[in-house]
């Protein structure tokens, strides 16, 4: 038999995994003994899925929808979609453009196919969501990460596309709230970047995921400045759906075509139960559960913050959104890796190592998820908060 090492396709060496999941197995193994684990290292709401989205579901299983659907989703949830961009952002977006997926990361991954050749430089902000980086290298594209930093609250601007688009640039991806740094593209800014992509012959697309977990000022979506881009949304996130796998694309309708032929060969449709149950999401009952839970995400994060600054963590810039602290831990180590794993064994507190984020400094960040109760998170805070001193008594005792 040949080496199955051998037969591997070149693109593997440059997808890594996620290194979290690192930190998680060993939570669970510590769990396994006993330990009492505060976790903060996913992005995974604590929330489960409001009510009347699981009776949908239910519902939906009693009556035997579980065949096959359209590629782009079943009409009734492109409409509710549709609906939910005019009556909540203030946009009209024809159900026509819109493809529902499964999961974001199914989104991604069909506007890329769709979208990117081999060779072909996609633009993005570095840190930024691993998968991100991965998708364009799937299609053998290559991934540009351009470094930015808290003077520009985490985000590219247009000066970076412009400096950065070379001839073989094709396209930007960026995220509004981002992954991991919970900020966001200012209006204007958002504009400009559109613009100069636009005038180079290229395509955007913006990941939406956490749109409606937005804490200062209200959610927004680049749709209202453009409508020939393409943005990815997701039900894990503000509609709490995380495994249902359903997300879906707003595209320009020329591309729904393209995008939807992809599907049928990828995926052939999305989950039929998880459809019908997203239904509900929609419903008046759902969004004001909805609303409640995003208000206790803006109480961890207030809480939360502040706290983490106290004990020595740098956070140059308040997250706008999203539910998660980058934060640069230099005053505690030269390695963020290691410090994760360390917190975790000494603290009980998982948390996620710069290294799943880029290579513009990781080593000197760590991510905080603020996914669970204030009461387990204030409990983490304490717990951290022992470790670090223990370790400021060592020193000063050696």
């Amino acid at each position: 038999m040949p080496n199955a090492n051998l037969m591997l396709a070149a693109r593997m060496a440059d997808i890594e995994p996620f290194h979290v999941m690192d930190v998680q197995n060993r939570a669970h193994a510590l769990e396994a003994t006993g330990r009492r684990i505060v976790h903060m290292e996913i992005g995974q709401p604590d929330f489960p899925a409001p009510p009347l989205v699981a009776d949908a579901a239910v519902e939906a299983i009693r009556k035997r929808r579980l065949g096959y659907t359209a590629s782009i989703g079943i009409p009734e949830l492109r409409q509710a979609i549709s609906d939910y961009y005019r009556e909540r952002l203030g946009v009209i977006v024809p159900s026509s453009r819109i493809v529902v997926t499964a999961g974001a990361s199914g989104a991604f991954l069909l506007v890329l196919g769709a979208l990117v050749d081999p060779g072909d430089e996609v633009l993005m902000p570095d840190p930024c969501y691993p998968c991100n980086r991965h998708f364009v290298r799937l299609f053998e594209g290559r991934p540009r990460a351009i470094p930015v930093d808290e003077n520009q609250h985490y985000q590219l601007a247009a000066s970076d596309i412009r400096s950065h688009w070379s001839q073989r640039t094709c396209g930007v991806l960026l995220a509004s709230p981002s992954n991991p740094t919970g900020t966001m593209i200012p209006r204007e800014e958002l504009r400009a970047m559109v613009d100069t992509v636009r005038q180079a012959g290229g395509f955007v697309v913006v990941d939406e995921i956490y749109q409606g977990l937005v804490y200062d000022g209200e959610a927004s979506t680049v749709l209202a400045l453009a409508d020939d881009v393409f943005v990815v949304n997701s039900f894990s996130k503000y509609f709490n759906m995380t495994g249902w796998r359903l997300g879906w694309i707003v595209a320009p309708e020329t591309y729904v075509r393209e995008i939807e032929k992809l599907a049928q060969n990828a995926f052939i449709c999305p989950s039929a139960p998880a459809q019908y149950a997203a239904l509900a999401a929609f419903r008046p009952e759902t969004l004001a559960v909805l609303e409640e839970r995003r208000q206790e995400f803006r109480r961890r994060r207030d809480y939360m913050v502040p706290a983490l600054r106290n004990l020595g963590f740098r956070i140059p810039v308040m997250p706008q959104g999203a539910f998660y602290i980058y934060a640069g831990c230099e005053s505690f180590c030269s390695d963020s890796a290691q410090f994760a794993l360390r917190v975790l064994e000494e603290a009980g507190v998982a948390i996620t190592p710069g290294l799943d984020f880029g290579s513009n400094r990781p080593e000197h960040h760590v991510r905080f998820a603020y996914t669970r109760s204030l009461e387990d998170l204030k409990e983490g805070v304490e717990s951290l908060a022992r470790m670090l001193s223990g370790s400021r008594d060592a020193r000063r005792s050696y």
